[in-house]
């Protein structure tokens, strides 16, 4: 039973908060894990919209004895985000850029802005921020500034603590601080006040100045010559052999601060330097390997070419690349199966030197035979390998089943000229453990990201766990590395911070955080007085796994639990706008942590894992989380653990409408093609009638929609009395069967025309058979059982029709692509399924690669110059691409076409019409697309292939939009018309 009392208190300051706070199951379930191997659940989320919720929290805090965890994007590694208080969320309202001094070169932000969208900001001034992790399109410089985080630009640029020259804090008692450059006699004045912030500089004056402290912190600490170096707090920053008394001239608190995991005061502000914008020219040199030793000798060499960043990718990331929708194309540049490859970033002002150094490296490489391939990128094909390489960790999800490349040891880093035979020594441990490891990342600066494949449901693997990571550890000290160079100690390593500084130095870190929070209100068991790093595990060990039976087939993941499960919380799904894609759009919209990918994939593990109900499904919990997913299907393509919660809705929706039967509103649109067929018979009433405001209240349809009209006359009625017309064309090209989809039978009926004539002009016989609908409205509503049934017929339909000579073709993207998708986990035989769902396409598809073959040429189409613009269908970016398209409408050769850097339009089926989701639709829309198209001048046409799409256009910019379909067959010479 919950804590009545605290409860209560909760309540009382949710009221006394300007933010957000929250100590709901959803919430505290979501929150209880970051991208670490960890579960805490927290007491309560909190969203502070100011500094004086802050101060509030604390307060809090005090009074009830409890910690205050910070977090922005929330994808540590170490377990730094997890915990038994507060989570204290500053993503959502701790976003702004505070001030810029371009001639200074510097700026001020709070800890919720975006690394990437910063230096979007900075560009047009030719600076930027250059720290850059592998989650910079999400991660944010408060979570950079708590870690220490370095990137791959390190080994040029340093890491954030020799950016950082400001902090404004709160201190644990509630005031405000600013933590700057001091030089030491300011720093002694300061120390002879009797608040926290004197007691403070007393403490770190009085420790640091001792010589006997400053030897043993020079003795046990990791060599100053790695710059990625995170170990406990960063105490040696503040100490210089040359000076009389051992320490800086000038003491900056902020770089003390740096690394220290929000455990020393709570950071409202930051204060940065700036470095010029690199360079233009770049080349990627991407040297391939037989062995990860190889590679690493060959770092040393490289290195000695002064590399913007220098990178490492092993067999084991590179494999996992392959199985992945988004990554597959980024691989174009891998020459047969090396065992690693780096990523060698080269740059000059001009293209004269720039080649010349890149053909230097590369001589160089080959005198000392390294390298059995030596590719060079450039442009776009550099922006593909850099995505292929920031998608590693959370690539390393896809392994199917429990064991998983867990992070314990992958944040380990050597002086480069130790790297060699530490990783030697490593890869003989790990040989004796009979592990092969996963070796990744930042080369160039002593730091391979090593991962042990562990399964930490068994105690076995647990016990490993604490081994691997105790034997590194001792390496690493041998080598006098730091066990930590960039993503923080958080609970996996702070435990060993003992053996890593000496005791008498980790005893100093208690007295410096006792100093800072005397009653451990900030982030409790991080860095000092650690939680035990093989407890509080995310899996409960040994466990008893619950079978969970679903109808779709989760059997590639084992089971929908373990397809929950894949999700590592690398946090993709929560990506701006402005870093492109998709996914996630209604967090796109909301920036609330509950509609991200993470959160529904999270919730859905731990309420499955946790509910001791018959039907774990049946969860209020669950049912929220879900709500304002729209099924675009984008997490399966741009999720790196391709983690599909497309399919963990639609099962929810299907298990859940057992217990809890669903609405009238649902049933219509479920079943709306039963309906469509009585409607069709009369058409105009049928408009007539659901257009009114009644209908739409009582439908729950948002009343500023228009309810999609019904066609006069339907697309097979019309093709019953049109087909004759066509036999006397001669199909000299080829044979196909189009399917007739819902929409296009009952909506968009000039589609399914276009569709028809454009195929019989062309020359191709166009069969159409008396086939089902494509079930895609049961699909989405969960009526799964009824969708298996017409799944079932279609698939006993197509089967021995469909060949590779006679492909089925198909107009709309959601229906056509179901035979790809959901055919092959809901059919009965999926054999017959498979062997169709290989054979189908869609329209875009089967132009493009009939063009391909030299069957439709450019010659058949006007020379009229025209612009179009298209935008993709989100299924169709996930699942097919939206190339094709842009192949087809290529085809006039005087058409001027081009992409649209949109995400999902909004409206994703019914979702946009559902009057509770009409605002989120709009501002999805409004997100990355309606003001694109506004701004378009009113002779370009708008392709868009989605019956949803277009009706969205309407609605958010009040323009017509076309299928590419009826752009390409108004462009065709001489079809005849209808």
């Amino acid at each position: 039973m919950p804590d009545l009392n605290i409860n209560n208190s909760l309540k009382l300051l949710t009221s006394q908060l300007r933010g957000e706070l929250y100590f709901d199951d959803l919430h505290k379930s979501i929150y209880a894990t970051d991208a670490s191997v960890y579960r805490k659940i927290p007491l309560a989320v909190a969203y502070p919209k100011d500094k004086n919720d802050i101060k509030k929290l604390i307060a809090f805090a005090h009074e009830q004895g409890t910690t205050l965890i910070p977090r922005t994007a929330g994808t540590s590694l170490a377990g730094q985000c997890v915990g038994d208080g507060i989570v204290v969320d500053v993503s959502k309202y701790f976003t702004n850029i505070l001030d810029f001094d371009v001639e200074a070169k510097t700026v001020v932000v709070e800890p919720g802005v975006i690394r990437d969208e910063l230096n979007v900001f900075l560009k047009p001034h030719g600076l930027f921020f250059s720290p850059n992790t592998s989650t910079s399109n999400r991660c944010m410089i408060g979570g950079m500034v708590g870690n220490n985080s370095s990137g791959s630009t390190s080994i040029k640029y340093g890491v954030t603590r020799d950016k950082v020259l400001e902090l404004e804090t709160i201190l644990s008692d509630g005031t405000e601080c600013v933590f700057n450059s001091l030089k030491k006699e300011a720093l002694k004045e300061k120390a002879k006040g009797e608040d926290l912030e004197s007691s403070i500089y007393k403490t770190l004056y009085s420790e640091l100045s001792k010589k006997e402290i400053q030897s043993e912190i020079h003795k046990e600490f990791p060599l100053r010559s790695i710059h990625r170096r995170n170990t406990g707090y960063a105490l040696d920053v503040l100490l210089d052999v040359n000076t009389n008394d051992g320490l800086s001239e000038k003491l900056n608190v902020a770089k003390l601060l740096c690394g220290s995991e929000g455990t020393l005061a709570f950071t409202t502000s930051i204060k940065l330097q700036l470095d010029d914008l690199p360079p233009e020219k770049e080349v990627f040199i991407i040297p391939h390997f037989k062995s990860v030793q190889e590679s690493l000798e060959a770092t040393v060499v490289a290195m000695k070419h002064n590399l913007y960043s220098c990178e490492l990718l092993d067999k084991t990331i590179l494999d996992c690349t392959k199985n992945n929708r988004e990554q597959i194309k980024n691989r174009f540049f891998i020459e047969d199966d090396p065992e690693a490859i780096l990523m060698l970033e080269v740059r000059a002002d001009s293209d004269e030197v720039l080649e010349s150094k890149v053909e230097k490296l590369i001589q160089d490489l080959k005198t000392n035979k390294f390298g059995y391939a030596h590719p060079k990128l450039y442009r776009e094909d550099i922006n593909k390998a850099i995505e292929l390489r920031k998608a590693g960790l959370g690539l390393l999800g896809n392994i199917v089943g429990d064991a998983k490349a867990v992070a314990c040891i992958e944040d380990t880093a050597v002086a480069l000229v130790d790297l060699t035979n530490y990783i030697s020594e490593f890869t003989q441990m790990m040989t004796a453990y009979k592990q092969k490891a996963v070796y990744y990342a930042h080369a160039g600066a002593g730091e391979i990201h090593l991962r042990p494949i562990l399964n930490l449901k068994e105690s076995k693997d647990v016990g490993l766990f604490r081994e691997i990571t105790t034997q590194t550890a001792k390496l690493v000290k041998k080598y006098k590395g730091s066990f930590s160079g960039e993503h923080g100690d958080g609970i996996v390593r702070a435990e060993f911070l003992p053996l890593m500084i000496g005791e008498s130095n980790y005893q100093l870190l208690q007295r410096i955080k006792n100093a800072f929070d005397p009653n451990n209100i900030f982030n409790k068991g991080k860095i000092v007085d650690a939680f035990p790093m093989d407890e509080s595990l995310r899996y409960e060990v040994d466990r008893v796994e619950p079978e969970i039976e679903t109808i779709f087939d989760f059997s590639g993941s084992e089971g929908i639990l373990r397809a929950a499960e894949k999700c590592n919380g690398s946090g993709d799904c929560r990506k701006p706008v402005s870093a492109g894609g998709t996914m996630c759009p209604s967090y796109r919209a909301t920036k609330n942590e509950t509609d991200t990918t993470r959160a529904r994939a999270n919730a859905l593990r731990e309420f499955l894992t946790t509910s001791d109900k018959k039907n774990r499904f049946n969860n209020e919990a669950l049912k929220q989380v879900f709500d304002l997913c729209i099924s675009c299907k984008a997490c399966a393509s741009e999720c790196p653990s391709n983690v599909d919660v497309a399919s963990f809705k639609v099962e929810f929706l299907y298990q859940y409408q057992k217990e809890n039967p669903p609405s009238f509103r649902t049933k219509m649109i479920a079943n709306n093609v039963k309906f469509n067929k009585i409607g069709s018979r009369f058409p105009k009433l049928t408009n007539a009638l659901l257009n009114t405001g009644i209908s739409k209240s009582i439908m729950g349809i948002a009343p500023e929609r228009s309810i999609p009209k019904l066609a006069s006359i339907t697309f097979r009625k019309w093709y019953s009395i049109n087909k004759a017309n066509s036999k006397n064309n001669e199909f000299d090209k080829g044979e196909l069967y189009l399917f007739v989809d819902e929409f296009t039978n009952y909506y968009d009926v000039q589609v399914g025309i276009d569709a028809f004539v454009l195929l019989s002009e062309l020359g191709y016989k166009v069969n159409i058979v008396d086939h089902e609908e494509s079930g895609r409205s049961l699909i989405s509503k969960g009526f799964l059982d009824e969708a298996k049934e017409i799944i079932d017929k279609n698939v006993s339909i197509f089967n021995g029709l469909v060949s590779e000579k006679i492909p089925l073709i198909g107009i709309e993207p959601s229906a056509i692509l179901s035979f790809r998708d959901e055919y092959l986990r809901l059919a009965n035989n999926k054999t017959d399924a498979q062997n169709i769902a290989q054979n189908t396409f869609t329209f875009e598809e089967f132009i493009k690669q009939e063009s391909l073959r030299g069957k439709i040429k450019e010659n058949q189409f006007t020379n009229e110059d025209r612009t179009v613009k298209i935008h993709g269908h989100c299924h169709q970016k996930a699942l097919s691409s939206t190339e094709p398209t842009f192949a087809l409408l290529n085809l006039p050769k005087n058409y001027k076409v081009s992409i649209i850097n949109s995400g999902c339009c909004g409206m994703a089926g019914s979702f946009g019409y559902e009057k509770e989701h009409y605002q989120i639709s709009m501002q999805i829309g409004e997100d990355t697309l309606f003001s694109k198209i506004i701004n378009m001048s009113e002779d370009v046409l708008i392709a868009a292939s989605g019956t949803s799409c277009r009706h969205q256009i309407m609605d958010g910019t009040n323009r017509q939009s076309q299928h590419p379909i009826s752009i390409l067959r108004e462009a065709l010479i001489y079809s005849f018309k209808t």
